[in-house]
């Protein structure tokens, strides 16, 4: 299990969501396994930029939880432990465990962790199966990770297990699709965001589909935490807000995040928003990502919570 994190923005490649995520065996469609190694550069760079979001999320969270009782948290589908860092800022008396099943993004957060000084821990975990492994913690955030196990409704059964007395499970799922470029950006037909993100609609149903044990649910997650008996304790939504002119490392975002696009759906594009995708890659073009100056990144992430009794 790899960790948004990111991300959806690596695994999700026309969606907003988190850096990093579960690492899931068995996929039957080549077309839906994600290389998490590979995509080490593009998970870190996209929740290093996002840092101010997860920070103020974690805040947020912490404010749901007693002062002072927050000792173990376990970030499960980590990554590269971007958001582990993070996350043992919000709560400087935690161990924080970043918990993922790529030894490349561990290794990563381990570097991370070190430079940073931060009170971080890794483990190695391929989840669903490893589960108790993990021991338990008060609080347990998986950002966007749920949706690599197959069967969502018996890992946050699982999740919840791990919860000490009180403790809180915050799930980083849903929000809306990020977006650079405005309706019209001058090259190609209006709309090759959107288009884009209906190709992801279809990988991403694809994945879920190919992965061990899976179940289709409803994204519910509300009535989902409460099936597994912990009590809902509200959901928020986090803005990221990069308005134009961007920074250029902004500015690499959108040229990584619109190469990944490349890579993963351009056989899958028509013809002419193939063709407006490598304008919009040339670093010659005067509309391309690399000199267009209307260029930003919004997206928002959502956050939902649930606590044990």
């Amino acid at each position: 299990m790899t960790s948004h994190h990111a991300e959806h923005h690596a695994e999700r490649p026309a969606d907003h969501r988190d850096p990093g995520h579960p690492h899931a065996h068995g996929h039957a469609d080549h077309d839906t396994e994600l290389d998490w190694s590979a995509l080490l550069p593009l998970l870190e760079q996209s929740a290093e930029l996002q840092a101010p979001l997860y920070r103020e999320a974690g805040q947020w969270l912490a404010g749901l939880l007693p002062a002072g009782t927050v000792r173990r948290v376990l970030d499960v589908g980590s990554g590269p432990g971007v958001l582990s860092c993070l996350l043992a800022e919000v709560f400087p008396y935690a161990e924080v465990v970043a918990v993922d099943g790529t030894p490349e993004l561990l290794a990563a957060a381990e570097r991370r962790a070190t430079a940073q000084g931060a009170r971080v821990t890794t483990l190695h975990a391929d989840l669903p199966g490893e589960l108790p492994a993990l021991g338990e913690a008060d609080l347990l955030w998986a950002a966007n990770s749920l949706h690599h196990l197959g069967d969502q409704r018996a890992a946050l059964a699982g999740f919840a297990e791990r919860l000490r007395p009180g403790g809180l499970l915050a799930i980083v799922e849903g929000g809306l699709p990020q977006r650079f470029l405005p309706r019209n950006p001058g090259i190609g037909r209006p709309g090759l965001e959107q288009r884009i993100e209906a190709v992801h609609a279809e990988w991403f149903a694809r994945m879920r589909a190919d992965l061990p044990d899976a179940k289709d649910e409803v994204d519910d997650w509300r009535a989902l935490l409460a099936d597994t008996g912990l009590v809902p304790s509200g959901s928020r939504t986090f803005l990221h807000d990069s308005p134009a002119p961007v920074t250029d490392a902004v500015r690499h975002q959108a040229v990584t995040q619109f190469t990944r696009y490349r890579e993963a759906f351009g056989e899958a594009l028509a013809a002419d928003d193939l063709v407006a995708l490598d304008r919009l890659l040339d670093p010659a073009e005067p509309l391309g990502l690399h000199r267009r100056t209307d260029l930003y990144w919004l997206a928002a992430h959502t956050v939902h919570t649930a606590r044990k009794g």
